[in-house]
C-alpha cells in the first residue's frame, strides 16, 4: 500500500471528531472467527436456509447444534482492530459503531456505543413471554434436556410452550434495528458524522449496504476491506485493501 494513502487517512483521523464506524465479518476473522460468504465461510458448510426463521421453528435442535458450533465463539478475543476503535471512542473520536457481527468483540474490547444490527449470540429469548436466557445456559440445557429450546417459565405456568430463540436476526426475521424507528436512528447518526469508516465488509447485503450513502456530501469515507465494495470509486473515498489490524495500526501511529 502506498504510504501517502496511509498518511492521508492518518491526517483525516487526527482532524475529525465524529467518526461513525461500520464493521462486518472481516474484523472478526482476524480474531479467528469464520466469515459467512468467503471461500472458507459458513455458507460453504450449509445453505443460507439453515439460518432462517422457518428452519429454526421446524428443526430447533439442528438449528441450535449448528449455531452453537459455528456462530458462538466465547473463546475468541478482540484483536488490535477492535482495541484501536475502543481507544478512539475513549478519546472522543468514534461516536458510534454499527456492526453486522454477533460476537460481541467490540464490547469486550471496551467499546460502549455499539449497534448490533444483526443481534447477538450472547443471549436467547422466549418468543412468548420474553424471558431471556444466556447462551451459556442454553448450551448446558442442550446437554441435559430433550426439549431444551422450550421456555421453562411458559411450560411451568401452563401457558403455551414457546421456543427460546437466539437473539440474532435470521432470514425471514426482524430485529430492533430493522424497524422504521431503528433504521431512521442509524441514518440520523450517520448523517451527523464528519467521517465514516468501513471495516471488513463488502457492503453488498441490504439494508446494511446502504448505510454509507447517508453521509453528508463531501464527508470522507475510509474503507478498509480486502475485497471490492460498491463505494470504492465514489468521491472523497479512500480504499485500503489489507488487514484491518495492520492498516489501523499504521493510521493510529
Amino acid at each position: 500500500m502506498e504510504n501517502n494513502l496511509i498518511d492521508t487517512c492518518k491526517n483525516l483521523i487526527k482532524e475529525v471528531k465524529n467518526i461513525v464506524v461500520i464493521t462486518g465479518a472481516g474484523i472478526s476473522t482476524e480474531s479467528g472467527i469464520k466469515g459467512f460468504r468467503s471461500r472458507t465461510g459458513i455458507y460453504q458448510l450449509a445453505p443460507e436456509y439453515i439460518l432462517s426463521l422457518d428452519y429454526f421453528y421446524k428443526h430447533p435442535k439442528e438449528f441450535y447444534q449448528f449455531a452453537i458450533e459455528h456462530l458462538y465463539h466465547p473463546e475468541a478475543v478482540p484483536n488490535i482492530g477492535h482495541e484501536i476503535l475502543a481507544t478512539w471512542e475513549k478519546e472522543g473520536k468514534v461516536t458510534q459503531i454499527i456492526t453486522q457481527n454477533i460476537d460481541g468483540l467490540h464490547q469486550r474490547a471496551g467499546s460502549n456505543n455499539v449497534i448490533e444490527f444483526h443481534g447477538t449470540m450472547k443471549t436467547a429469548t422466549c418468543q412468548n413471554c420474553g424471558k431471556t436466557y444466556s447462551t451459556d445456559e442454553m448450551v448446558k440445557r442442550m446437554k441435559t434436556m430433550d426439549e431444551f429450546y422450550l421456555c421453562d417459565h411458559c411450560v411451568n405456568n401452563d401457558k403455551k410452550s414457546s421456543y427460546i430463540k437466539p437473539d440474532v436476526v435470521l432470514f425471514g426475521d426482524s430485529g430492533e434495528w430493522f424497524t422504521i424507528e431503528g433504521f431512521n436512528a442509524i441514518i440520523n447518526t450517520i448523517s451527523q458524522a464528519d467521517c465514516v469508516l468501513v471495516l471488513g465488509t463488502s457492503l453488498k447485503v441490504t439494508p446494511f449496504s446502504t448505510f454509507p450513502q447517508y453521509r453528508k456530501t463531501g464527508i470522507p469515507l475510509i474503507i478498509i476491506n480486502k475485497g471490492d465494495t460498491p463505494y470504492d470509486l465514489e468521491p472523497n473515498t479512500y480504499v485500503i485493501q489489507e488487514s484491518i489490524g495492520d492498516a489501523l495500526s499504521k493510521i493510529n501511529v
